[in-house]
């Protein structure tokens, strides 16, 4: 159930990502196009980049754990646009999916998406009972 929530909740952060123009990414739907393939898309890019992340990201962070302590955590932005740019890299080779145009922009993109993620991981946490 965890897994369902983050893949929504990533589909939300991305497509939050695409409305602005200015950071250069965009989700292509698969065809025609029309809305429900556009969510679909989304939903299967979201999985992607959970999969990613949970994943290569874990095995990433682990290694550069030492890189984490000298920058103070800094590198974990990196990391994260690093994440995204793969996702975008493995749905390159259909013709829908997830397209970041520069990774700079990517690395900002990655930011908004982790905000997203942090602020819903907030209000979805499962509460303690005492």
């Amino acid at each position: 159930m965890g897994f369902l929530i983050r893949v929504v909740v990533n589909a939300f952060a991305i497509w939050v990502v695409t409305l602005i123009p200015a950071l250069m990414v965009s989700v292509i739907p698969f065809p025609p196009g029309e809305t429900l393939q556009f969510v679909l898309t989304l939903l299967i890019v979201a999985a992607i980049f959970a999969l990613v992340n949970t994943i290569i990201g874990t095995v990433i962070k682990i290694l550069a754990f030492p890189i984490y302590i000298l920058t103070l955590g800094l590198i974990g932005l990196i990391i994260n646009a690093f994440l995204l740019w793969l996702t975008a890299w493995i749905t390159s080779f259909w013709s829908w999916g997830l397209r970041v145009e520069d990774f700079w922009w990517g690395v900002l993109a990655a930011i908004i998406i982790s905000l997203i993620n942090w602020i819903f991981g907030i209000i979805l946490r499962p509460k303690k009972k005492d």
